[in-house]
């Protein structure tokens, strides 16, 4: 069942927050909060903590599927609905009124410990001649070991079955772990599929995010039937399917009005990066980031910066825990075309950023303290979607309540 509230969200201008109450101006002073690793310095000006975006604004939030069991990932039908999955390893449809299906049947096995499970699902612009769908998950591979996985499949007419499955990438080597799976799916301009996926947080497979050899820590580009795509870079000594490698946990991703890929990761206890993945390039984690352990201690010997590294656009310290991402391009909310739209797990909020000639000049919270929102997207006709997380996750429309 849909419904409707309204709420008077604050772009977080400061002259308005003397309107708010003293717990909300608290809430909303993101900039306020210090960081965790008060000894880092940005590398240049503007690469964390941007200017508050000076913006009122009000929104009305409509429910439209509720009762969600940790939802992870969401795509829009390009005939209208919705495909969405549930982290325990169903993967619904959900009609324009709301209406949610049973779980499709001929998933996959999942392993859904800790953070893994049924993760990510996309579709492309042919859906309704072709029904094929994609999606990554957590795969078991036996002794309590697992991996991040990414399959394809022919939707059933009905909606009820998912037909001609085959795994098209497995992450190599699989790990006995239950965290730091990835891990998003976006197809590019050319067609191929980036599968970003993450380093599976102990301190020993962590360090195979800079080992290229393996698919541990990075960012990757299939065909979407199987094997690397054309156009990769050539890494001496690396796999042909990497993109980009030394990530942490990227659980944020999407393609840019001009085609490029932008990514958001995990960091630390501080440290969540944005980054413009170039192919062939080496993002530094273990070896620099920003924030530190979760002990407190600096990671490995605290670097923030190192030759043939590259640095983040932007970081957040604290941070915003990011999951799931959209450029905005529609009609909608004519003065957020071209910004990026984030989730927050840890934040609670749906993050805007301005970025203007690849720089970061200003971040908005809004819905802050509403819910972990785990995945936005934007609609066919403008709205902005996000998907909450929890065992009874919302799938909720985001437009302007003039």
């Amino acid at each position: 069942m849909m419904t409707s509230n309204r709420f008077f969200i604050a772009g977080l201008a400061i002259v308005f927050a003397a309107a708010l109450s003293p717990s909300a101006v608290l809430a909303q002073d993101f900039n306020a909060t210090p960081p965790n690793a008060s000894w880092q310095e940005p590398a240049f000006t503007g690469q964390t903590r941007a200017p508050v975006i000076d913006e009122t604004i009000e929104l009305k939030q409509e429910t439209i599927v509720d009762g969600l069991r940790n939802p992870w990932g969401v795509d829009e039908l390009p005939g209208g609905g919705w495909i969405i999955t549930e982290r325990q390893g169903a993967m619904r449809l959900a009609d324009p009124e709301g209406a949610l299906s049973r779980p499709i049947d001929g998933l996959p096995e999942v392993d859904a410990r800790g953070q893994g499970g049924l993760l990510d699902v996309v579709v492309r612009d042919d859906f309704q001649s072709t029904r094929r769908v994609w999606w990554s998950y957590a795969e078991p591979r036996g002794g309590g070991a697992n991996a991040t996985a990414v399959a394809t499949g022919v939707l059933s007419p009905s909606g009820e079955a998912m037909t001609e499955v085959k795994v098209i990438f497995r992450q190599e080597p699989a790990w006995v772990s239950t965290k730091h799976y990835g891990s998003r799916l976006v197809f590019d301009r050319e067609g191929a599929l980036f599968v970003t996926t993450g380093e599976r947080s102990d301190p020993e497979p962590r360090q195979l995010a800079q080992d290229v050899g393996t698919t541990l820590g990075k960012v990757v580009r299939i065909n979407p039937e199987g094997g690397p795509a054309a156009g990769n870079p050539e890494i001496p000594g690396g796999l042909p399917e990497i993109w980009s490698y030394g990530h942490r946990n990227l659980q944020s991703a999407a393609i840019a009005p001009d085609g490029a890929l932008w990514t958001v990761e995990h960091g630390p206890r501080g440290g969540d990066e944005l980054n413009r993945p170039e192919p062939g390039l080496n993002y530094g984690w273990p070896v620099i980031t920003y924030g530190e352990n979760y002990s407190g201690a600096r990671v490995g010997e605290g670097l923030t910066q190192m030759e043939g590294m590259q640095q983040p656009v932007y970081y957040w310290d604290p941070v915003i825990a990011p999951s799931g991402m959209a450029f905005y391009e529609g009609a909608m909310f004519p003065d957020w075309r071209g910004s990026v739209l984030i989730g927050g797990l840890r934040g609670q909020a749906l993050v805007r950023l301005v970025i203007e000639d690849g720089k970061v000049r200003g971040e908005a919270r809004y819905l802050q303290g509403e819910a972990r929102i785990r995945d936005v997207d934007v609609a066919q006709d403008g709205a902005v979607m996000i998907l909450t997380d929890g065992s009874s996750g919302a799938l909720i429309r985001l437009e302007p309540d003039a």
